[in-house]
C-alpha cells in the first residue's frame, strides 16, 4: 500500500473487530474449561449444565486465530517495502 494512513486504518479496525470477538471467545472458552454451570432457557424450561469441553477448547482456538489476525495484517500493511534494485548501465557477468 502507498498510502500509510491507509494501512494504519486497516489494521486498528481489524484489531478491533478482531479483538473484541477474540476476547468474547476467550472468556468463554475460559469459563467452559473451567466447568463453570451456564443456565439457558428453551420453552421455558432451565437447565443449568456446564459446557461442553470441545467446545471450550474451539473457542480457545478461534481467540488464537482472532488475536493472530490483527497481528498479520498490521505485520504486511505497515512494513518496509525492500527498495527495486537500481539497475545500472553495467552489464550482467555471463552466466555458466
Amino acid at each position: 500500500m502507498e498510502n500509510r494512513t491507509v494501512a494504519i486504518a486497516i489494521t486498528v479496525v481489524t484489531a478491533l473487530c478482531c479483538g473484541c470477538l477474540a476476547l468474547t471467545s476467550c472468556v468463554w472458552g475460559v469459563i467452559g474449561i473451567s466447568g463453570q454451570p451456564i443456565t439457558t432457557t428453551v420453552n421455558g424450561v432451565e437447565s443449568l449444565e456446564p459446557m461442553a469441553m470441545p467446545l471450550a477448547l474451539g473457542l480457545l482456538c478461534v481467540s488464537v486465530i482472532f488475536i493472530a489476525i490483527p497481528i498479520a495484517v498490521g505485520f504486511f500493511t505497515l512494513r518496509k517495502k525492500p527498495a527495486a534494485a537500481a539497475i545500472s548501465g553495467e552489464s550482467l557477468p555471463p552466466t555458466i
